[in-house]
């Protein structure tokens, strides 16, 4: 005798967790914008970052020696801003994490996409202001330092969206002719060639159009991870 299905329960909603954009899909598109942010910063502000640390603490060292063209202020002004950025990301993140998953992402990323709107605006309205260089610097690095520590504690690996050393070394190291699996190549490539893509389109935009344009586009693709993202990986 053939045993019936269990019926589903009358009235039951899908998971809200699962709606919208996987958190794998959103963090690359941030990761374009990271290459945004460091085309900006990097070619428009001085020779500093707002988005890789790794690199801006290396340019600080430059900086402290006397190197031409790099900047102990600028540099320092960055590190600090995005250091205060990853303690509030830290302290939301304690806040909502028992949380909806869904809901602290988006909040997190809404708060990007405002720094990032703000530094876009002020670009716009004092394009040559000395002054202005270091509110485009302290607002970008904020934004940055809370998506990094945001992303740390998602915990979704191979995808930081702002960092690739360690996505390249494992990209190769696990690969079948590194005698690996390859199993993450696919994740780890693509996050490469997103940051790649950003970087070559906030060139080109800081080269032809100025700051303001790229920091806008940067703040739409936070913004539209903000109203999308799930928190589901």
């Amino acid at each position: 005798m053939t045993t019936p299905k269990t019926a589903e329960p009358a009235g039951a909603e899908p998971d809200p967790e699962a709606r919208g954009l996987r958190l794998v899909v959103v963090l690359l598109a941030l990761t374009v914008v990271s290459g945004l942010i460091d085309a900006v910063s990097y070619l428009g502000l001085g020779r500093v970052f707002t988005a890789n640390m790794t690199g801006n603490v290396v340019v600080l060292g430059f900086a402290a020696a006397g190197a031409p063209g790099f900047s102990v202020p600028h540099t320092a002004t960055s590190l600090v801003c995005f250091l205060l950025g990853a303690v509030v990301g830290g302290r939301v993140a304690a806040r909502f994490r028992s949380g909806s998953r869904r809901r602290w992402a988006r909040l997190s990323l809404a708060a990007e996409a405002a720094l990032v709107g703000l530094s876009a605006a002020v670009a716009f309205t004092w394009p040559r202001d000395a002054g202005a260089a270091y509110a485009l610097i302290a607002l970008t690095a904020l934004a940055m330092g809370l998506r990094n520590a945001t992303v740390r504690k998602l915990g979704i690996a191979d995808l930081t969206t702002t960092v690739l050393t360690g996505t390249l070394t494992g990209l190769v190291a696990d690969s079948r002719l590194g005698n690996g699996t390859g199993l993450r190549s696919p994740r780890r490539a693509a996050s490469v060639l997103a940051m790649l893509a950003g970087a070559f389109l906030g060139a080109w935009l800081v080269l032809h159009h100025g700051l303001g344009v790229p920091l806008l586009l940067a703040a739409v693709g936070s913004a539209v991870p903000a109203v999308t993202a799930s928190g589901r990986e």
